[in-house]
């Protein structure tokens, strides 16, 4: 089952290396990891993405609480909450593929955000399966070059994760 693991971790050197050696170590991958400062700059948010048992991931949880740099660790899998990732599209865009993508673009309610005369950088935002049906939907021979930023998440209604 896929986990989306919510931590926050104090603004430390090496607290990112720890966090991820734990799991190298138990010999679990890491689907997506995000990492920035919250509203105190003495602390991050780390959201890692992860795939495994309940049980797994329930070990996974106990060792993380464990780590000295760790604040408070979440699963935010368990309850409803909101995710969402960012992908830029560099995709060619002339003769009749420039109006295409445009549309195509505004169907999965992207925005082109650099032009040139022989391409488009086309950015988007939504959940995995929103941002693969847009690579689906267009030309793959058309895409350039791909990047995503990994799953960011948050509970929703009245479940924070705070100190």
């Amino acid at each position: 089952m896929r986990h989306i693991i919510s931590i926050l971790i104090e603004n430390e050197a090496g607290a990112l290396s720890r966090v991820s050696g734990l799991f190298s170590a138990r010999g679990y991958n890491i689907e997506s990891l995000t990492v920035a400062p919250t509203e105190d700059a003495s602390l991050s948010r780390m959201t890692i993405v992860s795939v495994g048992s309940d049980d797994v991931i329930e070990q996974i949880t106990k060792q993380l609480n464990k780590l000295i740099d760790v604040v408070k660790v979440v699963d935010l899998s368990e309850a409803p909450h909101i995710e969402r990732e960012l992908m830029l599209v560099k995709v060619r865009a002339t003769g009749k593929d420039r109006e295409e993508m445009k549309r195509v673009a505004d169907i999965f309610r992207g925005r082109i955000i650099d032009v040139t005369e022989s391409s488009y950088v086309i950015e988007l935002t939504g959940n995995g399966a929103k941002l693969d049906a847009f690579l689906e939907a267009i030309d793959r021979s058309l895409v350039l070059e791909t990047v995503r930023t990994g799953v960011c998440g948050v509970g929703r209604g009245d479940r924070i994760l705070k100190a």
